[in-house]
């Protein structure tokens, strides 16, 4: 299967007072005031608990024309959803002041989440639930009616922490701290392999045909289209983050940051440098604009610069481990298990700033970025009470919830509305997007 690397172009929600007037001039359906307050109780609501379409199809054209909101869709260079790499700056991020109030439901707003008690019931989940659709649990692993699940893969026996996808494989690749990497049959949904080593898998990354599994003090590196197998020495202790960027492999890991570059006349990775600065395990990293960003156990994140593999700024709003990074756009979200997400935005000297935070209830595992079935932007979290939150961006306006048996540790993109999510039981998920008429049928 190959992954689609086409780009789209969307454009963010307009302000209130414009869509108040496309409401008026339209007649479209109110939105839910309660909704956007975060406190509608009504199930179900006679209004909508979705913000308005956004501007005009002519709208659309000058934005297009004007070059705002391109992004990939999928790369496996950001195995954990989209960036642009189109953006300059200080930071590597594009100043664009005029987006900076877009974020959360209301211009200013503090991102509050209607939220109910929900809860999987446990009864269900063992096939022996006698209440039926009376229970007043939920019958079901999500809420919101936008994606569906499609298989469990069952094999690992601890916390799966990375899923790969090569290019034009039919294979999909998952590894665990139960020291195994399996490779499961795209077709079947059958185990067709179990890889063991002699440490824990910590994360993995496909880029091209190529998949890079950090282990305790090692990296190996496969071929999937020539069978090539390396082994890349130097970490010290876990790796925990694999990234690619500039043709370098970086990887994040128990004693800061390591680099290779490929060398085609030997069919090996050359090591190039160690860049350090971070105090604790880096446990993130993410590529975009020619920045590397890495989240860290000692609660900061790092930008550098990937021409000269030297610190630029460091940010230390966050006041625990910063679990995971990503770009989107001109942006870069982080979550922490401080149980937020900011969002950071270059300033007038392109260094970067908080210019929105997100409180959630509580700590977060992972974030990634994708588009629905509407090719529309969103955001993926998964939080340490055994749910991911979906939420539109840049709105933050919650779609829906998916639930798990224990935390997920790993969100990955497929192809084709696919997506792939692994957890600390050792499940690895399979799940599809919903078209709008298949979700509304």
């Amino acid at each position: 299967m190959e992954m689609d690397g086409s780009k789209r172009v969307f454009n963010r929600l307009g302000s209130s007072q414009q869509q108040q007037q496309g409401d008026n001039n339209n007649k479209q359906p109110k939105v839910c005031y309660h909704w956007r307050a975060g406190r509608c109780n009504r199930f179900p609501c006679p209004f909508l608990h979705r913000e308005l379409p956004g501007p005009s199809h002519q709208q659309q054209q000058q934005q297009q024309h004007h070059g705002n909101g391109r992004m990939s869709s999928t790369s496996s260079k950001r195995p954990h959803g989209f960036s642009d790499d189109n953006n300059r700056g200080g930071s590597g991020l594009r100043r664009n002041p005029n987006f900076n109030n877009t974020w959360g439901r209301t211009a200013g707003g503090g991102g509050a989440v209607a939220r109910k008690m929900e809860k999987v019931c446990n009864y269900w989940v063992k096939g022996n639930c006698t209440y039926g659709n009376s229970c007043r649990y939920l019958h079901s692993w999500t809420t919101g009616d936008c994606f569906q699940l499609l298989t469990t893969l069952e094999g690992h026996q601890k916390v799966v922490t990375g899923i790969a996808l090569p290019s034009g494989s039919d294979k999909l690749y998952s590894g665990s701290t139960d020291k195994t990497v399996r490779v499961w049959d795209c077709q079947s949904g059958q185990c067709a392999g179990v890889v063991n080593f002699d440490g824990e898998v910590g994360c993995m990354l496909s880029e091209g045909p190529w998949i890079f599994v950090g282990i305790t003090n090692l990296v190996k590196a496969w071929n999937t289209q020539t069978g090539t197998d390396l082994s890349l020495n130097g970490p010290v202790g876990q790796v925990y983050a694999l990234v690619v960027g500039n043709d370098m492999l970086l990887a994040g890991t128990e004693d800061g940051i390591l680099a290779w570059k490929y060398n085609g006349s030997t069919n090996n990775f050359d090591p190039i440098t160690a860049l350090t600065g971070h105090t604790h395990h880096v446990v993130s990293l993410v590529v975009g604009a020619n920045r590397l960003y890495s989240g860290s156990m000692d609660n900061s994140i790092r930008v550098w610069n990937l021409e000269t593999l030297q610190c630029l700024q460091i940010l230390t709003d966050h006041t625990s481990v910063v679990m995971s990074v990503l770009c989107w756009d001109q942006f870069l979200l982080s979550c922490s298990l401080d149980k937020t997400i900011k969002v950071w935005a270059a300033n007038e000297s392109g260094n970067l700033e908080v210019t929105y935070t997100h409180q959630e209830e509580r700590g977060l595992l992972a974030l990634c970025g994708m588009h629905d079935s509407e090719a529309k932007p969103v955001l993926l979290c998964s939080c340490n009470d055994n749910t991911i939150c979906v939420y539109d961006l840049p709105s933050f306006s919650e779609r829906g919830k998916i639930f798990s048996k224990e935390g997920v540790r790993r969100i990955e993109i497929g192809p084709a509305g696919l997506f792939f999510t692994g957890d600390e039981s050792g499940q690895v998920r399979v799940w599809k997007w919903l078209t709008e008429s298949s979700s509304t049928s």
